[in-house]
């Protein structure tokens, strides 16, 4: 294989997501009656309602890639990166995916009453890491996140943690392990400016480790210094793909507008 070649490990296909919001039920409406009704008869509940967050998206990223995604409020970036982890299924068009795609958060999801270091043991385990190699990186992935830096809480359960701790733990231990996609929600807005070098450093290894990352953050700074190429979406469709210094220049005029 030659060293330039590209390996495609995300593709987008005309790809439309649809969720739908549940609204307050009308008097009678929400009944087990009223449900079984409407499930019999195929109507749909008056207090339902459609949205159309993902209108078509075509794309395709490679190994290697490191891809930001913005947008304003609501432009569809958090519900897009949902369903290429496959949470969220794609009404019409597709998605593929080369192997399971990880966001940052589910993969490792943490349990308030245990303490971090447990929670950091069994992040990995649910990662696929075999117990002797959860043994030798579980020092430096909390040493990595510096949830030590102002005492042991390490050992104290999670729900003693701040919010940004929290946040700063999920991230250390989801890019402990090499990931053939890795989708990261607003991580690198979480702590110092120390942790966030330390993050966006940790982004560009897993890069070159032949790995590709999406980035969906409002941290303008972190697009840039992380990301080679950005995708613009904006109600749901893509206006701009492409080199993230251009694409973050139509942005920054589309916002002063």
């Amino acid at each position: 294989m030659a060293d330039n070649e590209l390996i495609p490990t995300v593709v987008a296909d005309d790809a439309h997501i649809i969720y739908k919001v549940f609204g307050s039920a009308a008097p009678g409406t929400g009944s087990p009656l009223a449900s079984f009704k409407r499930m019999v008869t195929g109507t749909k509940s008056a207090n339902v309602r459609e949205v159309h967050a993902v209108k078509g998206v075509s794309f395709t990223a490679y190994r290697g890639e490191a891809i930001g995604l913005i947008g304003s409020n609501g432009s569809g970036k958090s519900t897009l990166l949902r369903a290429v982890a496959g949470l969220l299924p794609v009404a019409k068009g597709a998605i593929y995916a080369a192997g399971q795609p990880s966001l940052l958060g589910v993969n490792a999801a943490l349990m308030n009453e245990l303490p971090g270091d447990r929670n950091v043991e069994l992040g990995c385990l649910a990662m696929g890491m075999s117990p002797a190699e959860v043994k030798e990186k579980k020092d430096g992935i909390i040493e990595f996140s510096g949830i030590n830096e102002r005492g042991d809480f390490s050992s104290l359960p999670m729900r003693t943690y701040s919010s940004g701790m929290a946040a700063r733990l999920k991230f250390s231990i989801a890019a402990a392990k090499q990931h053939d996609v890795l989708l990261i929600d607003e991580a690198l807005a979480t702590g110092d400016a120390k942790f966030r070098r330390r993050s966006e450093a940790r982004v560009r290894e897993l890069r070159a480790e032949a790995g590709t990352v999406f980035l969906v953050s409002h941290s303008e700074q972190s697009i840039r210094d992380t990301c080679d190429r950005c995708i613009w979406l904006e109600s749901g469709l893509i206006r701009a793909d492409g080199p993230t210094d251009e694409v973050m220049r139509e942005y920054e005029s589309y916002m002063r507008k």
